[in-house]
Parts: structure tokens; sequence; C-alpha cells
């Protein structure tokens, strides 16, 4: 694939979790849409949202449950004619709060995306082994909490990985769900004592690579604050997409 085949993917991914069309996340403009149900959004959503506010770094969009569409543009209009990005920060946030607030809602989640730059992505040296993994090689691993973000909550989305094994022990991992048809998202966990050596980064970028090689698109998500997985990810050769703010009950 390509870059521009990335990110098309996405792109049209993020209009089936919103309920628009890809094209608004590249206008001019800010453009608000009534948040539904669709079996082909990633299976974590709780769809239709509260309110979900998706930035690619054009145009923002909006997307709202019916009974919250008119919080959900009075946020678009703390915006005026500045740019979108502002939103995401105080005192806007404070503001979305406010409003929301007596409908029930609150924001809870702020995360960055990554998705693969192909001319960056390429195997990282790694100081121990590194192994594929495929189902039922997890199963020993769950509920393993040192490895709670690289496997997800649900088992059966859990479809490849990598391992790290330091002389026949699993110490870390790198593996992907199944979030949608096209996207499969990575997590990454290095046991405490093996972090700062390269290792993240080779699991990452090896299991990128073995995701592309299978047609699906490698997606990576960090919390704004986790300075330490955002400098893995674009370590690892990727960069910075989109952002998502989530408001909801």
């Amino acid at each position: 694939m390509t870059n521009k085949e990335i990110l098309e993917i996405a792109l049209r991914q993020s209009a089936v979790d919103c309920a628009c069309d890809p094209g608004d996340f590249l206008k001019d403009g800010n453009t608000l849409v009534l948040s539904k149900a669709n079996p082909a959004a990633r299976w974590y959503l709780e769809l239709p949202h509260v309110c979900n506010f998706v930035y690619y770094g054009r145009g923002l969009v909006a997307a709202a449950g019916e009974d919250y569409r008119e919080a959900a543009e009075r946020c678009l209009g703390l915006l005026g004619d500045d740019l979108p990005f502002p939103l995401f920060e105080t005192p806007n946030l404070q503001k979305i709060e406010e409003i929301f607030a007596p409908l029930g809602g609150t924001v809870r989640y702020m995360a960055e995306y990554f998705l693969p730059d192909v001319d960056a992505l390429r195997e990282r040296e790694c100081p121990v082994e590194l192994r594929i993994m495929e189902p039922p090689a997890f199963d020993p691993y769950y509920p393993a909490p040192e490895f709670g973000h690289a496997l997800c909550r649900r088992p059966e989305l859990d479809v490849l990985g990598v391992g790290a094994y330091d002389g026949g022990r699993l110490v870390g991992l790198a593996a992907c769900s199944a979030d949608c048809e096209t996207m499969w998202q990575i997590g990454i966990d290095v046991l405490p004592e093996y972090r700062r050596r390269g290792i993240a980064t080779a699991l990452t970028s090896k299991l990128a690579l073995e995701i592309l090689r299978r047609g699906k698109v490698p997606f990576y998500c960090a919390a704004w604050s986790n300075v330490a997985s955002a400098r893995n990810a674009i370590r690892s050769g990727f960069h910075p997409a989109w952002v998502e703010l989530t408001v909801k009950k």
C-alpha cells in the first residue's frame, strides 16, 4: 500500500464510525452529523455517540446522538472562525463539560491516532529473539496484566502478534485486534526490566509490516499524555494522523 491508500482507508473507516462522508474530514469548515449505529464501525465504539469530535487536520467532524445535536452545535460555535484544534484545549474543554453536564455527558477520552509511513517503516534490530504469534498462542496470557495493552478485551479479535523472547520467556508482546474489516489496532507491552532497549520499537515495526503483508492497515492509538507511547509510534515508522475527543454519559 502507499501512504495515500492507507490514509484513504482510514478516512473511509472514520466516516463509517461517524456516519459522515470521508471528504468531510478534508474540507474547510466543520461538520455536524447525526451519529448512527453501524455494524461496520470499530467494534469498541458505543454507537450512537453522545458526541465524538474527529480531526484529521482540516475540517472537524462532530458526530452526535439525536438528543445531543444542539449541545454539539454549541461546542462547534466555540470556535468561531478559528482553526478546529483549540476545541481540544482548555478553556474550551471546560466549556464542553459545561455544555454537556446538564445532559449527563462528560469528556471521557482524548486520543491521538497514528498511521504507518511506508517510507519510514522497516524492521528494527532487537536484542532478544522475535517470533510471529497467532491464536491460540495468546491463550496463556489472558488475562495477564503485564500484557493487558497488547491483548484486547475480546480475545477472539486478537489475530496476530510478535513476541519478544529471552531464553524462552515472553518479555514483550505487540499484538493487534481486528477492530474493523480493513484496520487492525496495535497494542504493545514490554516487561519493566526490558524497557528502553529498543524492544518495543522492534516489536511494533515488525508487527506493522506483517499486518500490511496481510492486506490490512495497522494503526496505533495513544493517550495524549502518554509521551513514551507516542515516541514509540514515531520511532517505529508511524506518524500522527488524527485525533478524537469523546463525550460519554
